[in-house]
């Protein structure tokens, strides 16, 4: 039995130690704080740790040995590691087992001769993955009537878990760096699909325009744009791909592309949703799971006329007055199936006529499907009722007034819960 004045220090010791490598990150600086903890509780002559990882029989690397007079990373100076064969070393972790030896002799033609002589008692001592003995750490001795033989299966259970969590620590580092490349090239992607968006709202008589764009994550799904077109008129189109990140960037901005490529003026708006859907739904949808909501409507700010066509999108709302009364109303005339979805899907035009003052407000779904953290939806009840108060409240109020106030809405129906959707509105105030 250990007398108690020893196993308190050695608790103590233990105590520090495990305190030191809890602040460790660097799997470097771990094991070197690990390694100077142990020699204070556990002596040798010299340890030497070696690897056959991503190597094949009987080649191996040596990793670690404290007769070197500097330190070699293995995880970032690899390629400095000495790769050997053969010998006591290649034997003992080919082996793939623990085991004490009283007493060995190494010949001068071992590969490892530089770090075995001298000694001659090892524990060897191997870390396991997947039943195997990938690495391996070996103490060494001078003599080995110095080594209290009863420290030795607790030695081996204690360097596995190290090594397990070392190898963790490892995994760690590398899911951090290829997180911060993936976001590094979400990013650009996000820039690059923003760049896609108007970068200025046109100046458009008559009418005034607000617009708001907000991903739930470094790049979305969502686009809208505006499209001048003859006799003063233009396009008003707001979509909305399924799914998000990357993918959903990347259809969004074929739509982007599909859409000014059209040929001629892009009306009116049943042909723009069909040339969109069959280009999306033959050349790329068809292979995919992504489907594309869309609105498009062709306004002329003379008239106040409002000719629109919907694949499937969220229906836009009007806000003016009516018969005197502060109302939304919805826009909700035909519908059809999203884009990308059947080839020979038919779309068809409705209209309205705004008076002045009138304000149309498109959106994507991240609105309306706004959850907090009780999983309650915002849903259109609330949207129609936040838009109202506002109206009532401000009848002349701005384009950008209205996106504010639906914002404001949202936020407080959230109670900080983040976005899972993308959030896209596009206001259009008549003056």
């Amino acid at each position: 039995m250990t007398p108690p004045a020893d196993w308190q220090v050695q608790l103590q010791l233990v105590d520090d130690l495990m305190k030191a490598v809890s602040l460790e990150t660097d799997p470097q600086s771990l094991v070197r704080t690990y390694a100077q903890g142990v020699r204070r509780l556990f002596h040798s002559d010299n340890v030497v740790s070696i690897s056959r990882r991503d190597l094949s029989s009987p080649w191996y690397r040596i990793t670690r040995s404290r007769r070197w007079d500097r330190e070699i990373n293995p995880w970032q100076q690899r390629d400095q590691l000495p790769i050997l064969s053969g010998g006591l070393l290649g034997e003992w972790l080919y082996a793939s087992k623990a085991q004490f030896i009283e007493r060995f002799e190494v010949d001068e033609d071992d590969p490892a001769f530089f770090h075995l002589s001298g000694l001659t008692a090892a524990f060897v001592m191997p870390q396991y993955d997947q039943g195997q003995a990938i690495n391996m750490t070996i103490l060494l001795w001078k003599d080995a009537s110095g080594v209290d033989v009863r420290q030795i299966p607790n030695a081996h259970w204690q360097g596995n878990l190290f090594g397990r969590t070392t190898h963790n620590l490892v995994l760690r580092k590398q899911l951090v760096d290829a997180y911060e490349a993936l976001d590094r090239e979400m990013q650009i992607v996000g820039a690059m699909q923003r760049s896609l968006l108007p970068q200025e709202l046109p100046e458009i008589p008559g009418v005034e325009l607000a617009a708001e764009y907000r991903t739930s994550a470094r790049a979305g799904g969502d686009l809208y744009d505006l499209f001048p077109l003859p006799e003063g008129c233009w396009g008003l189109f707001i979509a909305d791909v399924s799914g998000h990140g990357v993918p959903a960037a990347v259809i969004m901005a074929i739509t982007h592309a599909l859409a000014h490529a059209h040929p001629g003026p892009p009306s009116p708006p049943r042909e723009v949703l069909s040339f969109l859907n069959r280009k999306l739904t033959i050349e790329y949808t068809s292979r995919t799971p992504s489907f594309v909501t869309a609105f498009y409507g062709v306004l002329n700010p003379l008239t106040g006329e409002l000719r629109y066509a919907s694949a499937g999108h969220p229906p836009p709302r009007v806000i003016g007055a009516v018969d005197g009364e502060m109302r939304v109303r919805v826009l909700d005339g035909q519908r059809s199936l999203p884009l990308g979805i059947l080839a020979d899907e038919q779309f068809a035009d409705s209209a309205i006529t705004l008076s002045r003052g009138d304000q149309v407000l498109m959106y994507t779904d991240g609105i309306s499907e706004a959850f907090n953290p009780r999983n309650q939806l915002f849903g259109f009840e609330q949207l129609d009722a936040a838009l109202h108060a506002h109206a009532v409240e401000h009848p002349s109020g701005s384009a950008r007034a209205t996106i504010e106030s639906v914002l404001a809405a949202v936020a407080r129906h959230a109670e900080g819960r983040p976005p899972n959707d993308d959030q896209t509105m596009l206001a259009v105030r008549l003056r």
